[in-house]
């Protein structure tokens, strides 16, 4: 089912198509009775058979006795001819086979063709120049009292495209966003470092099972955390973005500089509220921009706070002597060496200081 949409938050309308595919089936059996009479018309010049229906369209098989042009002159030439064709094209799937005495397809060594093809006003037959060799005919035991017998399959392929209709882009994340603005219908406000900002406990529960301990933890718990709650060790702007992602499942945009920044705060924030999607966000974050004034930093975090595929990102990183050398100049590097000095042991097996 093809469809088309805007993977980016919802921001465009999308719109979903299906696409159909119905078939026909028919066949029929051509008997050429007294092929020493019939054959020597001529070559290029063709013989039909009765007409008989397949997918609502009227068929005919077209037969050349002595072949359908110069480069099939000693074959049998065989065809499906559609005469009522017009402009609108018609797909179908054919196949002749040779037929023994008891009119059942022949050994999968004697002459058997099979293709799709599209007929219409300009194209109404699909001709098989060389479907069996004369000679191989007349020594064949598929030539029984001067007569054989061929069998056509035809399968009418339909196919129709309907659009189903046009979709408005998602809109769930702007409405939640703009509750977050307005604060209507808070029943709880956090205290960041003197900054009020108003919130909804259910919204919080559902995304952060550590909002939801806190809120609805135990039946009375509710009741206690009626007013303020008090975040400590989290900046105001920190806790925003987190609160923004917690209601739209989207960052703000930011540039560079301010983007490792923030990631790197958002990690430990993520980690302390359980919320594994925004944690494995903010390592991609810091995994792809990388450097030698953040990666020491980095790889404290990384530590702290149990992310080994960002740890093993860093390690890898340092690897390179170049940055290795950059990094130890870092005031920052010696800050990893007391903060964290098994790190670093673990660090020196790996690259060579």
């Amino acid at each position: 089912m093809p469809a088309c949409s805007n993977s980016v938050a919802g921001e465009a309308s999308s719109c979903t198509s299906v696409v159909s595919v119905e078939t026909a089936t028919g066949w029929h059996v051509l008997k050429i009775e007294g092929y020493s009479l019939l054959k020597g018309r001529g070559l290029g010049k063709a013989r039909s058979s009765s007409k008989f229906s397949v997918g609502g369209h009227i068929w005919c098989i077209a037969y050349y006795l002595d072949g359908h042009d110069t480069n099939s002159a000693d074959w049998i030439s065989i065809g499906l001819h559609l005469p009522s064709a017009t402009d609108k094209d018609v797909r179908a799937q054919f196949k002749f086979s040779l037929l023994d005495k008891d009119c059942e397809p022949v050994s999968p060594h004697a002459p058997c063709v099979s293709r799709v093809g599209s007929f219409s006003s300009t194209t109404s037959a699909w001709v098989f120049r060389k479907f069996i060799e004369t000679k191989q005919l007349m020594e064949s035991p598929y030539l029984i009292d001067d007569s054989f017998s061929v069998r056509c399959d035809v399968t009418v392929i339909k196919t129709e495209t309907c659009q189903l209709f046009l979709l408005p882009p998602p809109d769930l994340h702007h409405h939640l966003g703009n509750l977050l603005t307005t604060g209507v219908g808070g029943d709880v406000t956090f205290d960041v470092n003197g900054e009020m900002i108003v919130a909804h406990k259910n919204v919080l529960a559902v995304r952060s099972p550590v909002f939801m301990a806190e809120f609805f933890g135990c039946p009375m718990k509710e009741k206690l955390v009626t007013e303020n709650v008090r975040i400590k060790g989290i900046d105001a702007s920190v806790f925003k973005t987190l609160l923004h992602f917690i209601y739209t499942d989207t960052l703000p945009d930011m540039d560079g500089s301010d983007k490792m920044v923030m990631a790197q705060h958002l990690l430990v924030a993520a980690d302390m509220y359980n919320m594994e999607r925004l944690k494995r966000i903010c390592e991609n974050t810091l995994r792809t921009l990388m450097n030698t004034s953040v990666v020491a930093t980095t790889l404290v975090l990384a530590e702290q706070h149990g992310c080994d595929e960002l740890k093993e990102a860093c390690v890898k990183f340092l690897e390179s002597p170049r940055n290795l050398k950059e990094v130890m100049a870092r005031e920052d590097f010696n800050h990893l060496e007391s903060s964290c000095p098994s790190l670093v042991k673990e660090l020196r097996a790996k690259v060579i200081l």
